[in-house]
């Protein structure tokens, strides 16, 4: 993987830059579509590609490890043969499910014992074991096994997860140089910045994170509950400390206004779930504000989605349709919703781009975050 920073925001530090893979380039900043398992909720791969326009796409290790398994998983090549994406592709390690799944997970430092949310049936990830998987499925950039804390989280709990994450990627590490890939193209490990929302947690990690020189680096254990200002503080205290010439990916962050403002902070990368699964219960995210469509105000409402937004969406459908979809259950809700959410993020990604390259970005932001947060 090689990334090229390009350009800096004079008023902010906000960047662009180019990450290439063996799958293609990724223009940054960008946002990363949540496939959790081998696919993106409600949205097929041609609209990925035409209609939102991704140019990198996620899987999760937890769930492909389950179903449908690497044997599948093996058999067909990868992930990219699987599902038919073409492009890159980023798998978390896992480690995500070690912190939703308390009341089902023994962790120790030789990894954590879990059970499926399927038939409760017993498994194990190890740091190792997690690098194996991901050499399995075949993403692009795989990551680092970590323990992600809860918020609230008391000192030393966090200081002592901390600790064992970093021994954690010290195995992943030596896991990635004794293995290759199985599918004839190059995969590159991210290690993950944990220490919860402790400042001097975070520098101690974010420096050890640095020392191992990995190809990019990732902001952990963040969007779990902590207030704004908590995510933001500790987001720009951690990238004054990552590299700044490798790329910086703040993981599972989040609602339009916050990936605005953690671009600004110098994030590169963004993933969440919060698009389509919001898009399924009828939130949708405009230039404007924030669409309720289940909300009597749009029956008769004959207006598209987005007024504004033509350069992201498809312009024909219109609140009341929309609305209508959502109230007799159809699935074509879901499915309109999650790609105008998509593109919408893209689109908003892309034009930071845009006005970082312009040198206007923290004009453009501070005029855009105030109406993307708002309820219309």
């Amino acid at each position: 993987m090689d990334f090229i920073l390009e350009h800096t925001d004079p008023n902010s530090k906000a960047r662009t830059g180019t990450i290439t893979t063996d799958h293609g380039e990724i223009k940054t900043p960008i946002f990363m579509p949540v496939g959790t398992a081998g696919t993106v909720k409600a949205v097929h791969q041609r609209e990925l590609k035409d209609d939102i326009k991704a140019q990198i796409i996620l899987g999760n290790t937890y769930h492909l490890y389950l179903r449908p398994g690497l044997e599948v998983m093996e058999a067909a090549g990868g992930l990219h043969k699987f599902n038919g994406w073409d492009k890159p592709i980023l798998t978390d390690s896992g480690g995500y499910q070690v912190y939703s799944l308390s009341g089902t997970r023994k962790i120790e430092e030789v990894g954590c014992e879990f059970r499926s949310h399927i038939d409760g049936s017993k498994h194990f990830f190890s740091p190792e074991r997690a690098i194996d998987i991901q050499r399995i499925i075949g993403a692009d950039i795989i990551m680092a096994f970590d323990e992600c804390t809860p918020y609230p989280c008391e000192y030393n709990y966090a200081k002592n997860s901390m600790h064992m994450t970093h021994r954690w990627l010290k195995r992943c590490m030596d896991r990635m140089n004794e293995t290759e890939g199985l599918y004839g193209y190059n995969q590159t490990l991210f290690p993950i910045v944990q220490g919860s929302v402790y400042k001097d947690l975070r520098t101690q990690s974010a420096e050890t994170i640095a020392s191992f020189e990995a190809e990019g680096n990732a902001i952990g254990g963040l969007s779990v509950g902590e207030p704004d200002e908590e995510l933001y503080g500790i987001t720009e205290h951690v990238c004054t400390i990552l590299p700044k010439d490798k790329p910086r990916y703040l993981m599972g962050v989040g609602t339009p206004a916050n990936i605005l403002e953690c671009i600004a902070l110098g994030v590169d990368m963004f993933d969440c779930v919060m698009p389509t699964r919001n898009a399924r219960h009828g939130t949708l995210f405009t230039k404007n504000g924030i669409l309720n469509m289940k909300n009597a105000k749009w029956k008769d409402d004959f207006s598209v989605l987005d007024p504004d937004g033509t350069s992201y969406v498809d312009s024909f459908y219109t609140k009341a349709y929309v609305r209508h979809l959502f109230h007799a259950k159809e699935a074509l809700a879901a499915q309109i919703g999650s790609i105008h959410n998509l593109a919408f993020y893209l689109w908003l990604v892309g034009e930071a781009r845009n006005q970082i390259e312009q040198g206007t970005f923290t004009d453009w932001k501070n005029e855009m975050v105030p109406k993307l947060s708002q309820k219309l």
